[in-house]
């Protein structure tokens, strides 16, 4: 019997191309793309960033396992999933229930230079960006690598390059 590929889950830090790559996956594969950051904006109409001012890590982290409950029910969807969501216990299983986890990852360098104009990453805006990034990769690297059924280095891929790869990956998977 065939086994077929319910959703694929994207997980990964900020910057690792999970929300561009997500997208485009999406589209060649016909599934419904979604990304728990944009989700969690639309349904508080405020940004992220201020809901971490309002709100601290720990409101943004259970409303991110809200969406992500939600989310997982879906089938045949893309979800790139915020870079911390897997952090919660409860998401972790939402996610390895819900489909294919892929672990899109690249280096401190690459990450740095993808998120150092991007203002609507909270975590990041402090003195040292580099240091906070390597902090929070010490801490989730293991968690991503356990998760992952399929792991891809977005390093200096293109979009298109990262697309295609995963797209093999994903096919030869099912």
């Amino acid at each position: 019997m065939e086994h077929i590929i319910s959703n694929i889950i994207l997980i990964g830090p900020m910057g690792a191309g999970k929300t561009t790559i997500g997208r485009q996956i999406a589209r060649l594969i016909g599934f419904d793309f979604f990304d728990s950051d944009r989700e969690i904006e639309e349904r508080t109409g405020v940004t992220i960033p201020l809901i971490f001012e309002l709100e601290g890590e720990e409101g943004f982290r259970h409303r991110e396992q809200k969406i992500i409950s939600d989310l997982t029910q879906k089938n045949n969807i893309v979800l790139a999933t915020g870079g911390g969501a897997v952090l919660k216990k409860e998401n972790q299983l939402a996610l390895k229930r819900s489909g294919t986890i892929v672990y899109l990852c690249a280096g401190i360098d690459d990450l740095l230079e993808r998120t150092s104009k991007d203002k609507n990453r909270p975590l990041l805006q402090t003195e040292d960006p580099r240091k906070k990034l390597q902090s929070i990769l010490t801490q989730r690297e293991p968690i991503y690598r356990e998760l992952a059924d399929i792991i891809l280095e977005t390093n200096k891929m293109t979009v298109h390059a990262a697309v295609k790869e995963l797209e093999e990956l994903i096919n030869h998977k099912s």
